[in-house]
């Protein structure tokens, strides 16, 4: 089957892109200090010369002291990140390509000594685990305004640094999907409450976002049901549950949904083979992003316990394209093993493709 679909532009309210493949987030922990050096501009310029589409870099964290786990995780806030930053963009840029930081806060996923910052405690809406285990005190409405206050100024220095858009890490049990789910959310004031209630922390990250980026920079949200402490999670159990939990979202500036699954192929609810970003799409309106080994024929817990990855034949989700269920697709994983999987894809030289468990380990 042709992939001639994937190669397609895409336009939209404010955002174009050449074609429809996106490079999803991948964490690399290959920022000593958390700031990203000229081997991570050369990281993702790769990518943009092998022929994605947009590229969505690693989760950045905000200027938050619990904000991540890692000392090598890059930072999105300080002198020398941003300027690290620039230099990326500045890379892409010559490439030809398209890039966007994944701003990020892993909220109660945090553990006791994580780095950078060791003596920082977790912060989450309820102070719940993923687990549903209480740890610490619910956070003042203040606090969480300043949570807030730190995405806006992650967005605003994004767009000043000449990134093309943001996306918000609303998935996997990080902060921001912490507010989401109830296991995890139980307050009782303006960010707690039922479904739709739960999506108010997110609302207000967005409408914040929004104000300092103006109306026409593109925010991207990424969700999941899934959770990296529960791969059984769920936010929402049907289309009308779905439905509820995107508008507020979608009324607050949301211009793509990135709808992270394991696997794209499973589908989301009962009766439909339509999968989360199908789903997502047709409720919301909005343009959406599919993910979830993409490529591959392992999800990513079997490649990294060793099972070997093979390519696998990407006739079904070219085909969601064709069909205008889903408008773009994200590639991670075959990406990392081959930056020039995309142009060996459209020359149909998937033959050459540079894919072993060992390359997609690599990170390089």
């Amino acid at each position: 089957m042709s992939a001639a679909a994937l190669f397609t532009p895409f336009h939209s309210r404010n955002l174009s892109l050449p074609n429809r493949i996106v490079m999803a987030p991948m964490t690399r922990s290959k920022s000593p200090g958390g700031v990203p050096g000229d081997d991570v501009a050369a990281y993702y310029r790769r990518r943009a010369e092998g022929g994605v589409g947009l590229i969505v870099t690693e989760g950045t964290l905000i200027n938050h002291p619990a904000a991540g786990t890692d000392a090598k995780v890059p930072h999105f806030y300080g002198d020398a990140a941003l300027k690290g930053w620039a230099k990326v963009v500045t890379e892409v840029h010559a490439a030809g390509g398209l890039i966007m930081p994944q701003l990020w806060h892993v909220g109660m996923m945090r553990k006791p000594g994580d780095e950078p910052n060791s003596d920082a405690p977790a912060v989450g809406p309820s102070g719940f685990t993923c687990k549903g285990k209480e740890v610490a005190a619910p956070p003042s409405i203040a606090e969480i305004e300043g949570w807030i206050a730190a995405y806006a100024e992650a967005a605003a220095d994004a767009k000043r640094l000449g990134f093309y858009g943001i996306e918000l890490h609303g998935a996997h049990g990080y902060l921001i999907d912490q507010f989401f789910w109830d296991v995890t959310n139980r307050r009782t004031d303006r960010f707690g409450g039922d479904l739709v209630a739960r999506t108010r922390f997110a609302v207000e990250v967005i409408a914040a976002c929004r104000r300092v980026v103006g109306p026409d920079f593109p925010v991207v949200l990424r969700f999941s049901q899934w959770k990296g402490a529960d791969y059984d999670a769920k936010l929402v159990r049907t289309p009308q549950e779905l439905e509820r939990f995107l508008q507020p979202l979608s009324e607050a500036g949301v211009d793509i949904f990135h709808c992270s699954q394991r696997r794209f192929w499973e589908p989301e609810f009962e009766g439909s083979d339509m999968n989360l970003a199908g789903w997502t799409k047709k409720l919301s309106g909005k343009p959406s992003i599919t993910v979830g080994s993409v490529g591959l024929d392992v999800d990513l817990t079997a490649t990294f316990s060793g099972k070997p990855a093979r390519h696998m034949d990407i006739a079904r989700v070219v085909k969601m394209v064709e069909d205008g269920e889903v408008d773009l697709v994200a590639v991670g994983r075959v990406l990392l093993a081959d930056p020039a999987w995309p142009a060996k894809i459209q020359a149909g030289r998937t033959d050459l493709i540079a894919l072993t468990a060992e390359a997609v380990q690599t990170l390089t």
